[in-house]
């Protein structure tokens, strides 16, 4: 293997979780007699975490009173639905499996929240990960590389060893800002276009070819 380390964004990249985060996107927002968001708009307002959700999806000009109101109706929806109608990218657990038999080592960077980005993994890939991190106080949410230096640390692994994979141009700027190698997968929540505008330069379409990469 090239590497030594792979480090996975979750939405969109191994976890295709669209559908419950519009469910629950759409409970916030009925609850504060606000118009609801498509599932395309969905699409393109997630990638900076819950509250940068909220504040996308509320009519421009609202009030943090509001925002507040609309984040806190997410959160308790989404804890209690993360999971029912999320599931594994088609061929990602056969990867992560067949990554881990080779000796590499696996770990998870997520903006989610860090109690549904644990909760997931748990469910879907139990021991498949080394380590799991969500968003949480005090670590700023990529595109800084806080997150995902602070793995690099706890598991021992210098910088040009380890790759970072995902999806949207928040993980282009990921990888940038942390010094790694990148790896976009095509199959997530955003377009070859969008990807490569904001300068990815190694795409792929299916987990095998992402295999072939590592």
């Amino acid at each position: 293997m090239k590497y030594d380390l792979a480090i996975f964004d979750l939405d969109g990249t191994i976890l295709d979780t669209l559908e419950d985060l519009k469910r629950s996107l759409s409970f916030a927002l009925q609850s504060a007699s606000l118009p609801e968001r498509t599932l395309d708009e969905t699409r393109r307002f997630v990638g900076n975490g819950i509250r940068r959700l909220i504040e996308r999806a509320v009519p421009e000009g609202s009030d943090a009173v509001l925002i507040d109101a609309v984040y806190a109706s997410f959160t308790a929806h989404y804890r209690d639905h993360c999971a029912d109608h999320t599931k594994p990218y088609d061929g990602i657990e056969a990867l992560v499996r067949a990554l881990r038999e080779a000796g590499m080592q696996t770990a998870v960077v997520s903006n989610k929240a860090d109690f549904a980005v644990q909760s997931l993994c748990a469910q879907y890939f139990p021991g498949l990960f080394d380590a799991v991190a969500g968003e949480r106080e005090g670590i700023r949410r990529k595109p800084a590389p806080d997150a995902v230096l602070a793995v690099l640390d706890s598991l021992h692994t210098p910088r040009e060893r380890a790759v970072y994979i995902g999806d949207s141009e928040v993980d282009v700027k990921t990888a940038q800002n942390a010094g790694l190698d990148g790896i976009f997968v095509l199959w997530g929540f955003r377009d070859r276009d969008t990807l490569l505008r904001e300068g990815a330069d190694v795409l792929v379409s299916s987990p095998e070819e992402l295999l072939t990469r590592l």
